[in-house]
């Protein structure tokens, strides 16, 4: 690559100061809205009797989404097309709910069981019946060793969420190369507010979110044994270490243009990404030891973070930006002084994980108490303790439980991941959360913690992930998953369910929202599922287009031609390999139905 194209594709993506906080929230809600177009579309016209293709899907999902962060991401464009997006989705749904047919096998989920854990029941147990109380007490022995292996109760909005943040980063690496992304909305230099500010730091907090799935399954897990949860995350993040040092080889070797203020000269995303899980395994025995929330601990690490670079601190925003990079530390400076506020960004998702991803947002904090109490009362509550390793403290778990079920104030599902999702309880706290990390926000703002407002030295910053960009990620995918699960799953696909559907819905493993149609969508599910790997090919594909063209100097309306056969690329992978495993289960079931009706 010549000296001078570099040098002037480096110049081209820094010194850029953000957009503002409105303007993302406006681009991001033109995501919101296309989606829930799609989803009008898929229960009330007539592709709601047949999966909707790729091309229509791509159009529907992506093509809006690409649009308002290149040609529309402008005021009042943007604005714009979220309204003719809503608009058009409000006349869609003006019309009569369509019902879909009978699904394909590997579209159909298992039976749940509905009331005891481990064991088959009935939804009208009465705890106050003595059968009823023997059936739930019998399921409690074996609780732990089978829901280990149960899937958690689906929630499609935090899939479409999580596609969508995926859809954005993916979109935006190689939308900035292009004239056609505006500047404003490219990584900031040093402080300020973008789109891809925020999605950096989106990405983190998806991770965090399902890095609550073992805490969820196994509520022993903060206090299981520390050096093998270690090496099994090490382990998982080899992989991830390995693509980060591969890309600063291919970078360096290739002399690519690079952004060095981003995380450092051999830093990169991937490093952070794979360093996170084995930060959070590390405050397990913090966090089984003294009753704190994850939340708590988030906003501890966020404060310690703020201190760390504060004058009155450790002086690391003036190391950040005053000094040279004379050493491997200070090469690699934004990498290594971002990651406790990465860290503290991961443990906010966690604990969004730890109330959006059980039947109940209580769920967790139930099972953590009635371990705690088992554990305390073996110790020194007047009963001798007959485990003394806290990975063998069913029986202590479940009399407690059991105890509540003989006096009738404890119910079978108290424990039971395999309960009915409720989704108002969800929002609900969702809502909560998303108003206090929008005040925090503002207080850390008005306050002028950061240096912003009172000294205009300061402001949100992703480069050292300063308290305000941290409690502005969490505000931010708080409240636009609040919006998916309200417009998706407790809205459009939930509205309008027929009586013939009641019983289907109360013997599927689904929520109201999943019965008849597509929730979620097919191509945002393929993106989530093969989500790396997509994470992946974008990378690959943005260095190659980057290496064979100058994009720097192209119009819109080739760089618009571009963008929408990248888009097409990255998102036809995980379609196709989705739809081949759908292919490869229907098979599969097709072969048992048909043995199981040979012998009948």
């Amino acid at each position: 690559m010549e000296e001078n194209y570099k040098q002037a594709k480096e110049d081209f993506v820094s010194g850029t100061t953000g957009s503002s906080i409105t303007h993302i929230n406006a681009i991001s809600l033109v995501a919101l809205t296309s989606v829930a177009l799609y989803a009008a579309v898929q229960t009330r016209s007539r592709m709601a009797k047949s999966s909707t293709g790729f091309f229509a899907s791509w159009v529907l999902l992506i093509l809006p989404m690409l649009s308002s962060m290149t040609v529309a991401a402008e005021y009042p464009r943007v604005v714009w097309l979220s309204i003719i997006l809503a608009g058009s989705t409000g006349w869609v749904l003006r019309m009569p709910l369509v019902e879909r047919g009978t699904p394909l096998p590997s579209s159909q989920k298992s039976p749940a069981r509905r009331v005891t854990p481990g064991v088959g029941g009935t939804v009208d147990v009465d705890v106050g019946v003595s059968s009823g109380r023997r059936d739930g007490e019998a399921g409690w022995r074996s609780m732990h060793e089978k829901q280990r292996a149960v899937r958690l109760p689906p929630l499609p909005a935090l899939t479409t969420y999580r596609a969508h943040m995926m859809l954005m980063t993916v979109l935006a690496i190689l939308a900035v190369d292009f004239p056609v992304f505006p500047r404003s909305l490219a990584k900031c230099e040093t402080f300020g507010v973008s789109l891809m500010d925020l999605g950096v730091g989106s990405f983190v907090f998806s991770q965090g979110v399902v890095s609550a799935i073992p805490l969820i399954k196994d509520p022993r897990y903060l206090r299981a044994p520390l050096i093998p949860k270690l090496l099994k995350v090490v382990r998982k993040s080899l992989p991830i270490i390995a693509l980060g040092i591969v890309r600063v080889l291919l970078v360096k070797g290739t002399e690519y243009p690079e952004h060095v203020t981003e995380y450092g000269v051999h830093w990169n995303f991937f490093i952070t990404l794979a360093l996170l899980p084995v930060l959070q395994v590390l405050l397990h025995p913090l966090l089984a030891c003294f009753p704190i929330s994850n939340s708590v601990l988030g906003v501890a690490i966020g404060v310690v973070q703020q201190i760390a670079l504060s004058e009155h601190g450790f002086g690391l925003q003036n190391y950040v930006l005053l000094a040279p990079r004379t050493s491997v530390v200070s090469m690699n400076k934004e990498g290594l002084v971002s990651l406790l506020g990465y860290l503290s960004i991961h443990l906010l998702g966690l604990s969004t994980g730890t109330k959006v991803l059980p039947p109940t947002p209580s769920f967790y904090g139930r099972r953590q108490k009635a371990l705690a109490k088992s554990l305390d009362s073996g110790v020194g509550g007047g009963r001798k303790r007959r485990n003394s390793d806290p990975m063998d403290s069913d029986e202590e778990e479940e009399e407690d439980v059991k105890g509540k079920l003989k006096q009738g104030s404890g119910s079978p599902t108290d424990l039971d991941l395999s309960a009915p999702r409720q989704l108002d309880k969800t929002a609900t706290e969702l809502c909560g959360y998303s108003i206090v990390w929008w005040a925090l926000f503002g207080v850390a703002r008005l306050t002028g913690v950061d240096g912003g407002w009172r000294r205009g030295d300061g402001g949100v910053s992703r480069r050292m992930v300063n308290i305000s960009y941290i409690f502005w990620i969490a505000a931010f995918n708080v409240s636009f998953l609040l919006c998916y699960v309200v417009v998706l799953d407790l809205w459009i696909y939930a509205k309008g369910p027929s009586k013939a559907n009641t019983q289907k819905r109360l013997d599927k493993d689904t929520t109201p929202a999943m019965v008849e149609h597509e929730n979620p969508p097919r191509l945002l599910e393929a993106i989530n599922d093969y989500g790396l790997s997509v994470f992946l090919l974008a990378n690959v594909l943005t260095g190659l287009i980057n290496l064979s063209m100058s994009t720097m100097y192209m119009s819109d309306a080739k760089a618009m031609f571009v963008l929408s056969l990248y888009s097409m690329v990255c998102c036809a992978v995980p379609w196709f390999l989705s739809s081949n495993k759908r292919k490869r289960m229907d098979t599969s079931s097709l072969g048992v139905v048909q043995s199981e009706n040979k012998y009948k």
